[in-house]
């Protein structure tokens, strides 16, 4: 429950009516957000929608110019020309800006947050917090532990990411390919390159020019800005795969000094975000069905990589909609509420 006393916040959603948008809406909700008001904004397209919360139909707003007038918190995911259309003005006009898109992540003047990682950086934002890549989020809130006491030198990383990614029209697409393949009828590509249904796509966002993608890239670059650790040696290799919802990763990593199974569990089982699923014996492990709806990483499959003495291999799994996205931007909300709130409780002291 909201205390009575408690500040609220004006707050904005930008995109408000893609899988994200309404993520952020019921999120907020779900964990009782002190909000005062709350304006959905969109596309003129979608204008004129209404989306429930509490007791309440919202109107969704065609975002302009204006639109961010005496607005506290700002969330956005409405795509990376919009962020960098709409982040400044919102800053001007007095909010900030929790960005979902990747146009600010690589920014060194843009905090890149996730909450249980590194909290303290989102102190020194000039109005925009970066909200990382899914697959990003997932994979070092599984690492961190680990490496607070034993430095992680190198990271080998497999995702099987799931069509929701995309979004709603790649959703639709692997619902309707499915029906077709199973009656033995063509199903002819739309959002990707090649049929998703029953096949796996080597190939999320474009390619480089050193034969990784984007995806690929993002991955390296926000794990080391997270972690403040430049120097990781990090591959990279993401794959769309024909599932609604939630990410998989297998993530192998090589330690300073050796770490044995047991050990990472028992760090892992007291971090912050994460659940353990680890005992293949019973057939207790991370899948996508399992993680999907989920707040937590789940992490299982713990075990010793045999091909070098300091390395182990994990099997990592999370909402990517949630955790991947939403959630992780209203965590960022609530650390930086609870950092203000401190720093007025010792100006007054």
């Amino acid at each position: 429950m909201q205390n009575p006393g408690q500040k609220k916040y004006r707050v904005a959603i930008l995109g408000a009516t893609g899988m994200v948008g309404r993520q952020f809406v019921n999120i907020l909700q779900e964990r009782n957000f002190p909000i005062e008001e709350l304006k959905l904004l969109a596309s003129g397209r979608s204008a004129g929608e209404s989306l429930d919360f509490y007791d309440e139909q919202i109107t969704v707003e065609e975002a302009g110019a204006r639109s961010f007038e005496g607005i506290d918190i700002a969330l956005f995911s409405a795509g990376g020309d919009a962020s960098r259309h709409f982040a400044p003005a919102a800053v001007k006009q007095g909010a900030v800006v929790i960005d979902n898109s990747s146009a600010f992540r690589m920014d060194k003047n843009v905090p890149l947050v996730v909450p249980e990682i590194n909290p303290r950086d989102i102190a020194w934002h000039n109005g925009i917090i970066a909200n990382p890549n899914c697959s990003t989020i997932q994979m070092v809130v599984a690492l961190n532990p680990l490496h607070r006491v034993n430095t992680i030198k190198r990271i080998v990383v497999t995702t099987y990411q799931s069509v929701s990614g995309t979004g709603k029209a790649a959703m639709s697409e692997l619902e309707n390919q499915s029906r077709l393949v199973l009656d033995n009828k063509e199903a002819v590509p739309h959002v990707y390159p090649h049929q998703i249904a029953f096949n796996i796509i080597p190939e999320i966002d474009v390619f480089l020019d050193n034969g990784y993608t984007k995806e690929e890239w993002k991955m390296i670059e926000e794990t080391r800005k997270i972690l403040h650790a430049p120097d990781i040696a990090i591959s990279a290799t993401c794959a769309r795969v024909p599932v609604f919802v939630s990410h998989s990763e297998s993530v192998n990593v090589e330690l300073e000094k050796p770490l044995s199974p047991d050990e990472a569990l028992r760090l892992l089982a007291k971090a912050p975000g994460v659940r353990i699923l680890d005992e293949p014996a019973v057939n207790l492990y991370p899948h996508p069905v399992a993680a999907a709806g989920a707040d937590e990483v789940f992490v299982g499959r713990i075990r010793r990589d045999l091909s070098t003495p300091n390395g182990l291999v994990l099997w990592v799994v999370a909402d990517n909609i949630r955790k991947g996205a939403a959630l992780n931007a209203v965590q960022i909300a609530e650390v930086m509420i609870r950092q203000n709130q401190a720093a007025y409780t010792q100006e007054g002291n």
